[in-house]
């Protein structure tokens, strides 16, 4: 076990509210059609001038005040995201710079969806092995600036939002018990995002063929979503020398309903046992585990003791997977 326990969580989400009856009068789709296939009802959009770093910071911040301590006190700090406020330098600086934080080594993860899982395994080894002691990771995303909001086929998937957890060392039975994580990039071109970095700067052609927005194509994304992230948890289950039931809560990523019930079934966890956001906030890639998980623990569905389950997959490909004693 590599010990530690969340000192709390935070969300933050913005208040604009996109339905689907709204995106009715935006594309050609129906209400029915995206929840039949997906289980989205609504997502959070961002505002024009808000980026990612400030719905990070805001996260960090309340988590930091309901864990009693500073964001001084943190050793590292860690931020998932997909869409980064800038290229370079990272948003976790950005982050730093917003809080006016001196001192905390900070970066970026880059795993889509499985980012934030990604940043605790990272967070996990460096709290064991006295790299640190407090940490931070967040996962955060500004979705909603990066999609076509002209292919009705991703546009209706996507929000935005950001979650934060304070992880610190401790003594105690707690912590990670068990993971699995990888990678498959000979699928990288399933989803992506074009343009933008060194293969194709920006231009007024690529921006003109909306290459900085998400490309993705769903049915490749769907059967390799439901394979990976159930051998994932399957595999972290092994390695903790626990069985499904023994999970208290299992959290997946919320890509869409389908994906999370076949995953769930192939794990053999109970139904009652899975945690369902999607509803609510559609897809917010490295951002929707954490805000899901804040979400369980206010709703008292968590407490210390209880065993943990959580698992991902996002572009890359990308897969990750982990059990907690919390």
């Amino acid at each position: 076990m590599r010990r530690f326990k969340i000192l709390a969580t935070a969300r933050a989400l913005p208040p604009r509210v996109l339905t689907n009856a709204e995106l009715e009068t935006m594309i050609d789709t129906t209400d029915q059609w995206i929840v039949e296939r997906t289980g989205i009802r609504e997502r959070r959009i961002a505002a024009p001038e808000v980026a990612t770093s400030d719905l990070a910071a805001e996260a960090l911040l309340s988590a930091c005040n309901a864990a009693g301590l500073g964001p001084e006190a943190l050793d590292v700090l860690i931020v998932a995201t997909s869409t980064p406020d800038t290229l370079f330098p990272s948003t976790a600086c950005w982050v730093q710079h917003k809080l006016g934080l001196r001192g905390p080594a900070a970066f970026d993860v880059s795993a889509g969806c499985s980012g934030w899982l990604y940043g605790m395994e990272l967070a996990a080894s460096l709290i064991a092995g006295g790299g640190a002691r407090t940490a931070a990771v967040i996962g955060a995303e500004v979705m909603s600036k990066v999609v076509n909001w002209e292919d009705r086929s991703t546009c209706v998937l996507f929000g935005d939002g950001a979650g934060a957890a304070i992880l610190t060392a401790c003594e105690e039975d707690r912590g990670l018990l068990g993971s699995a994580w990888g990678a498959d990039g000979t699928l990288a071109r399933v989803l992506y995002q074009p343009a933008g970095g060194t293969r194709q700067p920006a231009s007024a052609e690529s921006v003109a063929a909306r290459a900085h927005t998400v490309h993705m194509e769903g049915n490749t994304v769907f059967k390799h979503a439901v394979t990976a992230m159930s051998e994932g948890a399957i595999e972290a289950l092994k390695r903790a020398g626990v069985t499904p039931e023994d999970v208290t809560l299992l959290i997946p990523h919320q890509a869409n309903t389908r994906i999370m019930e076949a995953t769930r079934a192939r794990t053999a966890i109970a139904p009652a046992k899975m945690v369902s956001i999607v509803d609510r906030y559609g897809n917010m890639s490295a951002a929707t585990i954490p805000v899901a998980l804040d979400e369980a623990r206010a709703a008292g569905r968590l407490k210390d003791g209880d065993l943990l389950a959580m698992t991902a997959f996002g572009t890359g490909f990308t897969w990750a997977a982990q059990v907690l004693r919390v």
